[in-house]
């Protein structure tokens, strides 16, 4: 069902083309631009100059900020024209000049970001890209087309995430780096060429985090850094020897199907 709730408030200058679903409670600022193929939940905010194009779906209480472009075709030479979604979660704010994409059909046809995320000014979410819950993407970050974001990421301004990147829950990428590999959960990344440099602790600690579980999370980053044997095989043994379910996660992401290699302890 298509048109603009009678509580939401839609500033006269705004163009909202016919198809577009404006949800209760909404808030549509002046010379924003709303496509017919978008659709707006519950008290979500566009203010001024935003435009959301494209076959997209807006979460609850989301705020966009003056200029972004949210919905857009992917910046991808082999997208021809399909049709493709961006979906964004609930309670996300998107600040000015934030680009998010649609996805394409090589990629599952399908951008997704989650809940309560924080994307700062300038930041850009490619095609086909995963974004989990509570990401935050710092000024002026890229997000590279089918990456895949865990939980609880934080993104420092300046980075860039390669295609096809796996980043997993709780880890933290410093400023100014590339990331070229997979990233395991709860790790620390800095460096130009980022590099494995740590653990989250900061991160760690301010979830609460039990001490026995970040005593088991430094003892398997160590393993995995001079254990003997390969990278695989280390965390192959990690996972048969702990009894933390931190570290059964960064097992399970170590050893599951990936097209990169892992960034390494270092």
């Amino acid at each position: 069902m298509s048109g603009v709730d009678p509580s939401a408030q839609v500033h006269p200058s705004a163009v909202i083309e016919d198809g577009a679903t404006i949800g209760p409670d909404c808030k549509i600022g002046p010379l924003c631009v709303i496509g017919p193929e978008v659709t707006l939940g519950r008290a979500v905010e566009v203010k001024s100059h935003a435009v959301l194009t494209g076959w997209t779906e807006i979460g609850d209480e989301t705020i966009i900020f003056p200029f972004a472009t949210i919905g857009e075709i992917p910046q991808d030479l082999k997208f021809s024209g399909e049709r493709s979604r961006l979906v964004v979660g609930k309670r996300n704010r998107i600040r000015e000049h934030v680009t998010m994409n649609t996805g394409t059909e090589g990629g599952g046809g399908v951008t997704r970001i989650g809940d309560d995320g924080l994307f700062m000014a300038g930041c850009h979410v490619a095609h086909d890209a995963i974004i989990g819950d509570r990401v935050i993407l710092v000024n002026n970050s890229a997000v590279a087309g089918h990456c895949d974001i865990g939980d609880d990421v934080i993104v420092g301004g300046l980075s860039g995430i390669h295609q096809w990147v796996r980043i997993g829950r709780g880890a933290i990428i410093g400023a100014v780096s590339m990331v070229t590999n997979d990233v395991m959960p709860y790790g620390l990344v800095q460096g130009p060429r980022g590099e494995l440099d740590g653990l989250n602790l900061v991160g760690l600690k301010r979830r609460g985090v039990a001490r026995k579980d970040i005593t088991a999370l430094r003892a398997a980053f160590q393993m995995l850094a001079q254990g003997e044997g390969a990278f695989m095989d280390r965390a192959a043994r990690l996972g048969d020897e702990t009894e933390s379910d931190y570290v059964r996660e960064i097992v399970a992401f170590i050893l599951a199907d990936s097209d990169r290699s892992f960034l390494t302890p270092r």
